[in-house]
């Protein structure tokens, strides 16, 4: 065998051995691409696209717990301190359409206090679309005028309902100029309502009709004017509240009152927050406004970590509220909130004392 002859059988038969091997060989599947949350920053912080959808979703809540001694709202209040804690739990999702952002808002709150005594609720659910919100939300009585003071007990006198389903469309033009429109459940299917204090309530079972809310506003620079007005279905009478607001950089400042359309009935719009003991016997009205309501604050930031709030009210049924209180945040998302406040209950000649201690981790 000459050197030829070898080299030609060498090659024949590797040329055997790797096709043996070809018919034999593994192929490794492709790798799944991999989906990576993506952030939505469309709608502000904390958004982020759910993997494989076009819809955001933000999630965050809070944790706190106070420490209380007595009750503004109760002159025969005598509690040493009650201890109160809570935990909420917010998921917020959106998504862009042709007629602007489809969005959700959810709140679950859990509560427990001294004595065991728990609680769960679902404080808000609604849907909003292109200026219109349906679904359970803080009443535009409220919402849409921006309640009151920067305090924690600041519906001492009652400044209108909270948590409720409704029927809202807000307009803003872009020129400072906003309005609003609402049809508010009127609670008239169950046996209390869940606004104000139940002694006073008076939801009738074969009532239908909605409440209705109304408002509008404007703000230029650092002043702003809004008034809105309510009517309650039910006992058929309502409230009007103005409010103006001005920001001076040292300090901001605002100035609101209200008006009952009938003073000696309390409605769902100038109602009553306070037990029944801070007014006669045989007139349950003197817990309310009476005619009329006044309110004003004051929030002077003192430093980047610390501000201090001021809110004072009186009715014309003689109710004198003041709370101050101190809101220093140590660290971003923590609060630590010492509130003092003091009520004055003339038609019973009584007057009352309480205080507050609050730790709130938000998220």
């Amino acid at each position: 065998m000459n050197l030829k002859s070898l080299l030609l059988g060498s090659a024949a038969a590797l040329a055997a051995v790797s096709g043996a091997h070809a018919a034999d060989a593994i192929v490794a599947a492709e790798p799944e691409p991999l989906e990576y949350v993506r952030i939505c920053d469309a709608y502000g912080a904390g958004y982020f696209f759910i993997p494989g959808t076009e819809t955001c979703l933000k999630v965050g809540g809070r944790v706190r717990t106070e420490g209380e001694w007595y009750d503004a709202y109760n002159p025969n209040s005598k509690v040493g301190t009650l201890w109160h804690t809570r935990a909420e739990l917010s998921l917020d999702t959106a998504t862009d359409t042709e007629y602007g952002p489809l969005k959700t808002n959810t709140v679950i709150r859990w509560d427990w206090s001294d004595g065991n005594s728990t609680s769960t609720k679902l404080l808000f659910a609604n849907i909003s679309l292109g200026g219109f919100l349906v679904g359970k939300a803080d009443s535009q009585y409220n919402s849409y005028i921006g309640y009151a003071g920067d305090v924690i007990n600041d519906d001492v006198i009652y400044d209108g309902p909270y948590e409720l389903n409704q029927l809202t469309y807000n307009y803003d033009a872009g020129n400072g100029f906003t309005a609003m429109v609402s049809v508010e459940d009127s609670n008239s299917s169950g046996s209390g309502a869940s606004y104000g204090s139940s002694w006073w309530t008076d939801d009738k079972s074969n009532h239908y009709a909605p409440d209705v809310v109304a408002g509008a506003g404007f703000k230029s620079g650092a002043w702003g004017f809004k008034v809105v007005g309510g009517y309650d279905s039910i006992v058929e009478e309502g409230a009007v509240k103005a409010r103006v607001d001005a920001d001076f950089g040292m300090f901001s400042a605002f100035l609101m009152g209200g008006w009952n359309t009938d003073g000696d009935k309390l409605n769902k719009y100038a109602g009553t927050n306070l037990d029944r003991s801070a007014c006669p016997v045989n007139d349950p009205s003197k817990c309310g406004w009476g005619d009329w309501a006044v309110w004003g604050g004051v929030g002077v930031p003192i430093n980047e970590k610390l501000k201090w709030n001021l809110q004072l009210a009186y009715t014309d049924s003689k109710i004198f509220a003041a709370t101050t209180n101190l809101k220093f945040n140590p660290v971003k998302n923590l609060l630590i909130e010492p509130e003092v406040s003091y009520t004055d209950f003339d038609s019973v000649n009584q007057d009352q004392w309480a205080g507050i201690l609050r730790f709130e981790r938000s998220f």
